[in-house]
């Protein structure tokens, strides 16, 4: 019940997966740094070998072929290409490595969809303030038009950067992801905006300098949850699931595909908490300067990572300090009826992605979607008979086809999370997201196949089955 041409894939990155990370003159990005400072990361463990994907990228692409993907999301080191983030030095050698995973996914009819950025910042470029600097913008925008003139003849698909909330929040206010900073209440919106400016320059390059040679699409990847009012009836719940959407999915999809700026909602909550909380500098939410590349239009498709749902009430203004959370003024509430994956805070919800879906077609205009994370997590025992992660994924495309056949929502693909069991990033290798599992106890690394990678090539083998069957009648009736 999906369309012809529909990519079926499943996603990494390259700090969670490549290892090598002081292989062949690669450079160190935020993640190696913060690895490295003590109780940070789940049992002080790192990226530094992970799934050794630099060596083992066949073994990689063996996995892809037995689950049968049409396509396959990766993301760039930008460390690796650029050592000290900028093109002044480039490494061959990871320019080698790239090229050859592109020509190798190409060759086995695997179209690839590669992120420029998934949180591996150039230590380099920490150094010099990271997203908290104005000049990060252009650098950024430099490095994409290296990769877009070395790998755009053969890449049709780039996401700019990968969940920007997740950067700004995590890395900068909560200071649970590199580069593990605390300034809370200004930090995050500085870093919110000038992954925006980043984004859109490196769009306006894009589409002005390459587009009509290479014929590709840009947009970037915006996680969010879905959000309802813990009581339907109550006015103050249902204002509070608007404001917890304005301060996720807004503030990254209003200024691209609503109105070139911040939504109205979270412009208002954060002067007005300012003002309640006597904060006297200018304001905390920068603003879009008209001598910048516009922001509005700048996605050729809306890309989203989605995992899990929540239920909303107003804390009641009772956050006495500067913060993203006192900003927003909600508080979340996990349905008891939803089931949990091995992760607290990963109910399984897979009519809030339909939900989600809805929500998107109807507030920025039906825009093409692709689902470009989602995924169940394993935590504890192994179980390589991984039932409820088989039912989720079988739930959540039944949700998924609902959106496309019966809310007329333009789904192109869906990436699920992820190819086999990685980093994952302060969790370590505790957690395991994988279609295949990775055994981290052995050199060799072996992937295994989960029986839910099993259910979900089932998936995708039917879908070609039917479309074959359906392009043979198709011809049958033009001969008749």
């Amino acid at each position: 019940m999906f369309p012809p041409g529909f990519a079926w894939g499943a996603a990494t990155s390259a700090y969670q997966i490549e290892g090598g990370w002081q292989a062949d003159s690669k450079g160190p990005s935020i993640w190696d740094t913060f690895c490295r400072e003590k109780g940070r990361v789940f049992d002080d463990q790192n990226g530094d070998f992970a799934c050794n994907s630099y060596e083992l990228w066949e073994k990689d692409l063996e996995c892809i072929q037995q689950l049968g993907l049409t396509h396959y999301r990766l993301s760039l080191s930008w460390a690796r290409l650029l050592p000290d983030g900028t093109t002044q030095h480039v490494n061959k050698r990871g320019v080698q490595y790239y090229n050859k995973v592109i020509d190798d996914l190409l060759a086995c009819d695997v179209l690839p969809m590669v992120t420029l950025y998934h949180f591996d910042l150039p230590q380099a470029l920490q150094d010099r303030g990271g997203w908290t600097s104005p000049d990060i913008a252009i650098l950024f925008d430099k490095y994409a038009n290296f990769c877009f003139q070395t790998f755009g003849d053969r890449v049709k698909l780039w996401i700019t950067i990968n969940e920007p909330y997740v950067c700004a929040k995590l890395g900068h206010e909560d200071g649970i992801h590199a580069p593990g900073l605390k300034e809370k209440g200004t930090a995050p919106y500085v870093v919110g905006h000038n992954m925006l400016r980043a984004h859109a320059m490196a769009w306006h390059s894009y589409s002005s300098v390459y587009r009509e040679k290479q014929g590709g699409a840009v947009s970037l990847a915006i996680n969010s949850d879905w959000f309802e009012p813990l009581d339907p009836g109550c006015d103050e719940d249902i204002a509070a699931a608007a404001r917890a959407l304005a301060f996720t999915l807004g503030w990254f999809a209003w200024p691209v595909f609503v109105t070139g700026d911040y939504p109205e909602v979270m412009k208002s909550a954060i002067d007005a908490q300012s003002e309640k909380l006597g904060y006297r500098g200018t304001s905390r939410l920068p603003r879009f300067s008209e001598d910048e590349p516009t922001i509005l239009g700048t996605a050729d498709f809306f890309a989203l990572n989605y995992y899990t749902s929540r239920k909303v009430k107003p804390r009641g203004g009772c956050e006495k300090t500067l913060s993203t959370k006192s900003d927003q003024d909600t508080e979340e509430v996990v349905d008891p009826s939803w089931p949990i994956s091995g992760l607290s805070w990963l109910a399984v919800v897979p009519d809030g992605l339909r939900k989600l879906l809805k929500y998107i077609k109807d507030t920025l205009s039906s825009p093409a979607v692709y689902i470009t994370e989602n995924g169940f997590s394993q935590v504890g025992p192994l179980q390589m008979k991984d039932v409820h992660r088989c039912e989720f994924y079988k739930s959540t495309i039944s949700e998924l086809s609902k959106a496309v056949q019966e809310d007329g929502v333009d789904v192109r693909g869906y990436f699920a999370w992820s190819l086999m069991d990685n980093f994952e990033w302060a969790d370590g290798f505790s957690v395991r997201f994988g279609l295949f599992h990775v055994d981290f106890s052995h050199a060799e690394l072996n992937r295994n196949i989960y029986q839910s990678g099993q259910e979900y090539a089932n998936i995708i083998s039917k879908y070609k089955s039917d479309q074959r069957k359906s392009e043979q009648l198709s011809k049958s009736n033009v001969d008749c």
